[in-house]
């Protein structure tokens, strides 16, 4: 079944007057005029009407009671996730009926069972002192582990070893990027796009680190370009560079020798921060490589003077979100910073799940953990590629790693050939996906959004269960059979607006 824009054009034609030809001329003009700017499109317009997400900077600012709800407050914006569970309410979504709907947008994996891995956890000791509040810096005996780990996996015959002191436990990642944001000094930071949305406000409300953006090229798979941020550095001034690895949105990775150079930044007077969260999800094409991550810690010399921030947790590759258990891993004096901050912004993770989680990271245990992910999500990874391509959805440059897949619908005829009208189409279908636009990292929301370089994408997750996963494609496969065959009369418009007022804000789409 081809989509492309010519096939599809005979069924979207613009209605004319009885008798009255038609004219391939007209037809272009009219997809032009409806389609080349967000105040023509309904998906956009719904986006742009939640508090938060008004452009700034463009139009002189009015205030709107909605969102001036109290003096001196300003609305954030939601991330991606929030808003695509606001909308996915209202269109019906509920916790009581979920099995019905496949959430693809989902931004954490499965926890349950796989194959071959070890049991779930189902139960959590207290004892009596873990009722007390933990440090800030969280419990040591965690903190040790997890050190280990590190020096276990990434640093066998290296002088300079992680200790306790180089860690410290946080509540979440958003929690762990939240404390270093609020110790950076006034600096320029950059950022790539796409990268991970909540980036765009931990940039936003950390008004000393001053965001510089660079697009990451589709054509050159992404690729962070080493010698084009050194140049940065020199010519902008950049002072802290920000980035996941593995990559989310694009599933790609930065490895070998490039991640070395981009650690060897550190040493050179630029703190390089690393969103470490995928570094389980690397899926090789050799039997033998199975069981092996990836991170930055491998190729820091001095682990005290080597500017490398490391956040990760039990959040994806132990697939257990809800522990809110995480860490960053760094210098020990950035570690004393993240204790004070801590102190005021979130006081410390869960005291009774971090003592849980610290057989978790025996280092036998954790290979186990990570050959039994590789080989069942890398399974999920082929199985959705292969039916894209069924669909003429073949994805142009596809994950090797985390659990995402980064689609372009370019090639599909307007308007379902953008990331909010198709996310929108789909909600029809009980199905959710991430718009892309929600990975153009712009703090100042000043972009019109037909302009972002992610306005054509949607990110697909393969986090969930395989049946989740065919339950979302089939309903693509019937969103395209429906184009195909009524052309365009029923798309992009007539989208339910209202939210149910009882939401409680308890999504299971808070994770990107």
């Amino acid at each position: 079944m081809s989509l492309s824009a010519h096939s599809s054009r005979p069924s979207s034609r613009p209605s004319s007057r009885p008798g009255t030809p038609f004219r391939f001329k007209d037809f272009v003009l009219d997809v032009m005029r409806h389609y080349r700017h967000e105040k023509d499109s309904e998906a956009h317009q719904i986006f742009r009407q939640q508090v938060g997400h008004q452009p700034k900077g463009v139009l002189p600012q009015t205030v709107n009671p909605e969102e001036e709800t109290v003096p001196g407050i300003e609305h954030p914006g939601s991330t991606g996730v929030i808003y695509c569970s606001d909308r996915a309410i209202a269109n019906g979504f509920s916790y009581t009926n979920s099995h019905a709907w496949a959430n693809l947008g989902q931004g954490a994996p499965e926890v349950g069972p796989i194959p071959n891995a070890h049991p779930r956890p189902d139960n959590i000791p207290m004892p009596l002192d873990s009722l007390e509040y933990a440090p800030t810096t969280g419990v040591k005996a965690l903190r040790e582990a997890v050190a280990d780990l590190y020096n276990h996996t990434y640093r066998k015959g290296k002088k300079s070893q992680y200790t306790y002191e180089n860690v410290c436990i946080v509540p979440g990642g958003r929690s762990g990027l939240s404390r270093v944001g609020a110790v950076i000094g006034d600096v320029y930071t950059s950022y790539q796009i796409p990268d991970y949305t909540a980036y765009d406000q931990m940039l936003s409300a950390f008004k000393r680190l001053v965001p510089v953006p660079t697009a990451l090229d589709p054509k050159n798979k992404y690729r962070l370009d080493i010698e084009q941020t050194k140049r940065d550095i020199q010519t902008q001034g950049l002072a802290v560079i920000l980035a996941s690895n593995p990559r989310n949105p694009t599933g790609q990775v930065i490895k070998g020798n490039e991640l070395k150079e981009l650690v060897a930044l550190g040493r050179e007077g630029t703190t390089v921060i690393l969103d470490e969260f995928y570094s389980w999800y690397i899926y090789p094409d050799h039997e033998k490589d199975f069981g092996k991550s990836v991170s930055s810690a491998e190729y820091v010399e001095d682990v005290n003077q080597d500017a490398i921030v490391i956040v990760d947790g039990l959040t994806k590759n132990w697939r257990l979100p809800g522990w809110r258990v995480c860490w960053v891993l760094g210098p020990k004096n950035l570690i004393t910073a993240l204790s004070q901050s801590g102190s005021f912004l979130d006081g410390g993770a869960n005291h009774p799940l971090q003592l849980a989680a610290i057989p978790l990271l025996d280092p036998q245990h954790v290979q186990q953990e990570k050959i039994a992910l590789q080989r069942h999500f890398k399974k999920k990874r082929d199985h959705v590629l292969a039916r894209l391509h069924e669909m003429h959805l073949d994805v142009a440059v596809p994950p090797n790693s985390t659990f995402y897949i980064w689609l372009d619908l370019e090639k599909l005829p307007p308007p379902i050939n953008n990331g909010l009208t198709f996310f929108e189409e789909l909600l029809k279908e009980q199905t959710i996906v991430i718009p892309g636009i929600f990975f153009d990292i712009n703090p100042s929301h000043r972009r019109n959004l037909f302009n972002s370089p992610c306005h054509h994408f949607v990110r697909l997750s393969f986090g969930p269960p395989m049946e989740d996963l065919d339950k979302g494609l089939d309903a693509i496969a019937r969103l395209l059979k429906k184009v195909k065959t009524e052309g365009m009369k029923k798309i992009g418009h007539s989208y339910k607006k209202s939210i149910d007022d009882s939401f409680d804000g308890n999504s299971t789409l808070t994770h990107v």
